[in-house]
């Protein structure tokens, strides 16, 4: 019977070796310093790039814009440097500009006037709506960019929350039905992703079936499975308009920033109710949160850069305080190492642009 024989590595043996012998120099040599020198691999730029666990490319990128009514208006948003609400024409071209720096995708946000906002949110099924009009211009333009459509009534809610209200309280089964009437007319508009964000109990359930029954079978549902109620979503809510009109705060339905176990339960009620994808938001404070659920899931994991992440890195950046490009991306492949497969990002094309630069 033939005898097993264990493998020789020389390079222990001559490690084991040179723990009893004294070297010219009269050191040891351990199996650590300085037969490991880990600075060997960080020396050259190109040794760098061979070792890199993660990199960032445009394929990783998903631009978020808001829009507003009228043409060739350009509305800058004071708390988010940089960053204009824009209108359908602009949006267009915006979209164009994704597809020539290879974004993949773009998500769409409306400004509502408040004139046009209530109590049921009827402008979120208003076939005609501002995010509609995006989508059907963009899509004549550009078919091939992918359009993610956010399902929440708070951009046209006159009290600002993601469902309807019943007295003071969030209604969930009666929201239900506004959100599937809302996703089945952004699908008509040519939405292709469509992204509940409300974080009301079975919307993804409810939605998939619905989709289903329309003979949309073939529509992504990208979920934000965890959104936690956080202080970083101020911007956004300056963007929207919704900050003026949110009456008290939206606890009772979006997460407790205390919880992660949490996090795995509602993904897990999402992926088995027929998300294809599924979203963490805010991003940074909450790497934990997507490390735990890729690690878990295995599922298309993707993380949401918000307003208030950006709003910080702009401030610093435009005081001199951080190099501007730099922390872009540190942020950004931080986000690539906690696992996520895409970001949805306000640096989008920013970090598109200086991408193709190094190539």
């Amino acid at each position: 019977m033939p005898v097993s024989r264990r493998p020789v590595s020389l390079g222990a043996e001559r490690a084991k070796r040179d723990t009893s012998e004294k070297t010219g120099s009269k050191e040891k040599l351990t199996a650590g310093f300085p037969a490991t020198r880990m600075r060997r691999n960080r020396r050259t730029g190109w040794s760098r790039r061979l070792v890199a666990e993660n990199s960032l490319s445009c394929d990783d990128l998903i631009w978020p814009i808001f829009l507003c009514d009228g043409e060739n208006v350009r509305m800058p948003i004071e708390s988010m440097p940089g960053v204009e609400r824009l209108s359908v024409d602009l949006a267009v071209a915006a979209a164009k500009e994704a597809v020539e720096l290879n974004i993949p995708a773009m998500a769409l946000f409306p400004h509502t006037d408040p004139g046009l906002r209530d109590e049921t949110g009827s402008q979120a099924f208003n076939r005609d709506n501002l995010v509609c009009r995006a989508m059907r211009a963009i899509k004549a333009e550009v078919p091939e960019l992918g359009i993610i459509c956010d399902v929440a009534l708070d951009p046209y809610t006159s009290h600002g929350h993601d469902g309807l209200l019943t007295g003071e309280t969030i209604d969930n089964d009666r929201t239900l039905d506004a959100l599937v009437r809302q996703s089945l007319v952004q699908v008509e508009a040519g939405a292709d992703i469509i992204a509940p964000s409300d974080m009301m109990d079975g919307r993804v359930g409810a939605i998939r079936a619905a989709l289903e029954e329309a003979g949309r079978k073939d529509t992504q549902i990208m979920s934000y499975a965890a959104k936690y109620a956080s202080a970083f979503y101020g911007p956004f809510r300056d963007a929207t308009g919704s900050a003026a009109a949110l009456k008290g705060d939206k606890r009772t339905y979006q997460m407790d920033p205390a919880n992660s176990d949490e996090a795995l339960r509602e993904v897990e009620l999402d992926i088995a109710e027929g998300a294809d994808m599924i979203m963490v938001k805010p991003g940074m404070p909450y790497l934990d949160i997507v490390a735990r659920v890729k690690r878990s899931f295995a599922m298309p994991t993707f993380v949401y850069q918000v307003s208030g992440e950006y709003a910080m890195l702009m401030a610093a950046a435009r005081n001199g305080w951080l190099d501007g490009d730099k922390i872009m991306f540190e942020s950004l492949i931080a986000f690539k190492r906690a696992g996520a497969d895409g970001i949805l990002t306000y640096f989008a094309p920013r970090a598109a642009r200086l991408l193709a630069q190094e190539r």
